[in-house]
């Protein structure tokens, strides 16, 4: 791509209030988080977050010694701080495209309900790739181009879209859903294995969400899981990564043992409430938060 990607801020939105919190998805959370502690390392020492948010599913990554949640709004991440605290968490402001951590950073990362704001998906892997130690596990979810209602309306002509072609469609503006072969030739391609793949949230239809309890709508969506049919709205994917050469994550918990100016890469030292690349660059600490948006120079 020749100009800069996108990027979708949820600056100081109501998404917490807006879309989770008392809306009717509490079936959605319930199945993720079962995926999750499907596919996560029973223990590590490091995991990162990719677009965190206000930290709905950070609660599942206990079995890590550090979490660091990333995310582009700040205010989101001030949420999370206020609930989480600093004892084991690191929060992170930046732009996915240009991630501030040092190659072989974490054991572990997750991407949930993020990829689809992003236009430039190969450019994103290749980020979480590089942020990775050897061996190291990513568990990504994706919005299924494919999923069997927008097949239907294929058929009925109610789509303006295809949904059995390879390219992402962009149904609003960053809000992208993607063919299950599209996601898995990238992965392919950016040095992943899949493991696992688990598509989920197939009752995800407002009729059935009121009739039925959340427990026995989890407990059918885990049987449809394992159909290991692509046509659900949402799927998950368990990978490793394949490329043995990758460096082995830093021991130590100290932010500045992980952390690198996303434009140098090169190491940062704190002076007060900046960090300092050997360039010179600075960048802020706001509320506790590392903030890589925009250098203050």
């Amino acid at each position: 791509m020749t100009e800069s990607p996108r990027i979708c801020d949820y600056g100081d939105s109501r998404y917490r209030q807006d879309f989770w919190e008392g809306r009717g998805r509490d079936y959605e959370d319930a199945v993720e988080r079962r995926v999750l502690r499907q596919f996560l390392p029973r223990s590590g020492r490091r995991l990162l977050e990719v677009g965190a948010g206000f930290g709905r599913l950070t609660t599942e990554y206990r079995a890590f010694r550090q979490v660091v949640l990333l995310d582009y709004s700040l205010e989101q991440l001030q949420y999370a701080r206020d609930h989480f605290g600093d004892d084991g968490y690191l929060y992170i402001a930046a732009d996915a495209y240009r991630m501030p951590f040092r190659a072989g950073a974490f054991d572990a990362a997750t991407m949930i309900r993020v990829i689809h704001h992003f236009e430039d998906v190969p450019a994103v892997l290749r980020q979480i790739r590089g942020a990775l130690a050897k061996d190291g596990k990513f568990i990504l979810e994706f919005a299924n181009k494919r999923h069997l209602k927008s097949i239907l309306r294929h058929l009925f002509g109610r789509n303006a879209w295809n949904p059995f072609t390879l390219d992402p469609v962009e149904f609003v503006e960053l809000n992208f859903d993607f063919h299950p072969d599209y996601m898995r030739r990238h992965v392919n391609e950016c040095g992943f294995v899949i493991r696992r793949t688990a598509p989920v949230s197939w009752l995800r239809l407002g009729l059935l969400k009121r009739a039925l309890p959340v427990g026995l709508l989890t407990a059918l969506d885990s049987a449809l899981q394992r159909s290991g049919w692509a046509i659900s709205p949402s799927i998950f994917l368990d990978l490793q990564l394949r490329d043995g050469s990758a460096m082995s994550a830093p021991a130590s918990d100290d932010a500045l043992d992980i952390l690198r100016c996303p434009e140098t890469d090169s190491s940062l030292r704190r002076d007060g409430d900046q960090l300092i690349s050997e360039s010179g660059t600075r960048w802020a600490m706001r509320g506790g938060i590392y903030d890589f948006r925009h250098p203050l120079n």
